[in-house]
C-alpha cells in the first residue's frame, strides 16, 4: 500500500484516478474484434473514400468516445461470406462490450457497427477465352 512521508498509508479514495484515453480504447477494441470468427478489417478512408481494400487479415477500424467510466464505439469491419451478417455483428458487439470492460474497466454503452464488405474466403481467377 502506498505511503506518504508524514502520515502513513494513503486511503484508496485519495490515491487519484486512472484515465483511459479514447485512443487506447480504439486499439483495444480493434484488437478484440479480430478475436471474433468471421470478422475482418475495413479499408482506411480519406474524405470518405476507401483507400486500400477490406481484408480478413486487417483490423477493424474503431472510433471511441470516453466520458467518465463509459465508452461508446463506432466500428467499421468486414464479414466473411457466407456467414450471417446479423449473427456475426451481434457476436462482435457482445465480444467488444465484454473485452473492453475486462481490459479497461469501462462500461460500453453503445457499439455501432458498419459492415463495409462481405469477403469470400475463396479466391477466384478469371480466364480470358
Amino acid at each position: 500500500m502506498p505511503t506518504t512521508a508524514q502520515s502513513g498509508p494513503v486511503e484508496p479514495g485519495e490515491r487519484g484516478a486512472l484515465t483511459v484515453s479514447g485512443t487506447v480504447v480504439e486499439r483495444i477494441a480493434a484488437r478484440a474484434a479480430r478475436e471474433v470468427d468471421g470478422v475482418g478489417g475495413a479499408a482506411g478512408r480519406v474524405l470518405g473514400i476507401a483507400v486500400g481494400a477490406e481484408d480478413l487479415d486487417n483490423s477493424a477500424k474503431v472510433t471511441a468516445k470516453v466520458a467518465g467510466g463509459t465508452a461508446s464505439l463506432d466500428v467499421r469491419l468486414s464479414v466473411s461470406y457466407p456467414a450471417s451478417v446479423a449473427r456475426t455483428t451481434d457476436a462482435a458487439r457482445e465480444h467488444l462490450v465484454r473485452r473492453v470492460h475486462e481490459l479497461t474497466g469501462l462500461d460500453v454503452s453503445r457499439v455501432d457497427i458498419t459492415v463495409t464488405a462481405l469477403l469470400s474466403g475463396a479466391t477466384t481467377t478469371r480466364r480470358v477465352r
